[in-house]
């Protein structure tokens, strides 16, 4: 039996950012009741300093499997870094379902969890965003903000105004209101700061302010941080995965946070959240959040 696989741009059409953070809010709290079961994710080696990445998660109504490889040698190839496939199974039988592209059920999927932390933990659609990074998880991020929140003013700072720039002509398809800005030159009004970046140290360096959402979705290692240890340890603080965050969170580690005072992104859905000091949302990603979107997927098809 042939297995319908769709490419990255069916699996655009198939994975619509609304319809990802529905199927996100259910997975987060599936997640933490344990109706989702997603082990830690496998990394094995490959040549040149690449890796494999294998992510599975199960659920009643879907199976799923998530293999990708990251090859920073790609670059001077002229191939893309991230390779691989979704494959979604039917749970009872085993048989395979249908395969999604890798790279983009990634991208869209991480978009959709900051939307969702946004709506979460914000409450209220933003006036003004900061996006920090120019790769194509800021191109992902600015499409879902465009999608979900159009009046939201989008600002972009990167390595320099000039490759902010680049990146607003780039993307200005996918979000209207994009604005290249200076590192210093961050607007007190801005209400949400999305860092996507792969640097291992500290993007943003702005004072606390109490009931701004910073989302910090760029470290994944234990020894990168994107935020400063001293707005990790006057937030409120908030995971999208508890369990995985322990060993990939490198934000909250290298601040030495202490774990009792994360709370899963799920306990804001019934729980206020507290504005007297800034919140901060960090994002590891899970295969139950590729569950999700494979969820959407289906129903699409």
């Amino acid at each position: 039996m042939a297995i319908p696989f769709f490419d990255a741009a069916a699996t655009v059409r198939l994975l619509s950012f609304a319809d990802l953070v529905g199927a996100l809010r259910t997975a987060s709290t599936d997640l933490l009741a344990g109706r989702i079961v997603s082990p830690e994710r496998t990394v094995l080696p490959l040549q040149e300093g690449a890796v494999m990445l294998s992510m599975p998660a199960t659920a009643a109504d879907i199976a799923i499997h998530k293999m990708v490889t990251v090859c920073p040698a790609n670059v001077a190839r002229g191939l893309a870094t991230i390779q691989g496939q979704v494959a979604a199974y039917d749970p009872h039988n085993g048989l395979p379902l249908f395969m999604l592209d890798g790279p983009t059920v990634t991208a869209r999927r991480t978009a959709a969890m900051t939307i969702l932390g946004i709506q979460a933990l914000h409450g209220m659609a933003p006036s003004e965003v900061l996006v920090i990074g120019t790769g194509t998880q800021a191109s992902s991020h600015v499409a879902a903000l465009g999608a979900l929140f159009p009046a939201a003013r989008v600002y972009v700072i990167g390595r320099s105004l000039a490759q902010a720039e680049a990146f607003c002509l780039r993307n200005q398809t996918l979000n209207a209101r994009l604005e290249a800005l200076m590192p210093d030159a961050i607007p007190a009004s801005v209400e949400v700061v999305i860092t996507l970046t792969t640097s291992s140290t500290p993007v943003y360096h702005e004072p606390d302010m109490p009931g701004r959402l910073v989302i910090a979705v760029g470290s994944f290692t234990p020894d990168a941080a994107e935020v400063p240890a001293a707005l990790v340890q006057g937030s409120v603080l908030y995971i999208d995965d508890a369990h995985g965050g322990r060993y990939e969170a490198g934000d909250f580690i290298q601040a030495g946070t202490d774990w009792a005072r994360v709370r899963p992104i799920a306990d804001a859905f019934s729980h206020a959240v507290p504005v007297e000091r800034p919140i901060l949302f960090k994002t590891v990603g899970s295969a139950a959040w590729d569950l999700a979107a494979c969820r959407v997927a289906r129903l699409g098809l």
